[in-house]
């Protein structure tokens, strides 16, 4: 099957990932859309896993207050670099997690990454964080997190 330009936009849209990424996945997928994303995802735990002995020096605190200000949460989303660290789809990545806390109350990182993301079920936390290190380039991982609840 051709890739065609359309087809290559489309799934860079979706995933924010390079035009040569997307096209190879594609490539590989033989265009099916559905396989590529797959591809994408298992090339996304590869990056991460040579990725995870690289230093963590810059960082993101997010928070997130929920239910009107009965709960609220800070996370810590680690980086490699202030420039991705200052990056808006980082920032963003780090306050969805936050919003995720708030709302499951993992009681580690640990079950934080395991957990189905609320926004997306298809994807779990750490799915997210592998998607963020392929996209970015750098080591990203969830440092931290402290949840608070006035019901508790």
């Amino acid at each position: 099957m051709e890739i065609t330009t359309a087809d290559i936009k489309v799934l860079r849209d979706e995933t924010g990932l390079s035009i040569g990424e997307v096209r190879n996945a594609l490539n590989e997928a033989n265009g099916d859309k559905t396989k590529a994303l797959e591809v994408l995802k298992k090339r996304s735990v590869e990056v991460a896993e040579k990725k995870s002995g690289r230093a963590l020096g810059a960082g993101s605190i997010a928070s997130y207050i929920h239910g009107g200000g009965i709960s609220g949460t800070l996370v810590e989303l680690s980086c490699e670099t202030d420039f991705v660290a200052k990056n808006d789809e980082f920032k963003n990545l780090a306050r969805d997690i936050a919003m995720h806390v708030a709302a499951m109350n993992p009681k580690d990182v640990s079950e934080l990454l395991e957990q189905p993301f609320i926004k997306s079920g298809d994807k779990s936390i750490k799915d997210l964080v592998n998607g963020a290190t392929q996209k970015f380039g750098e080591r990203t991982e969830v440092r931290r997190f402290t949840r608070f609840s006035v019901s508790e």
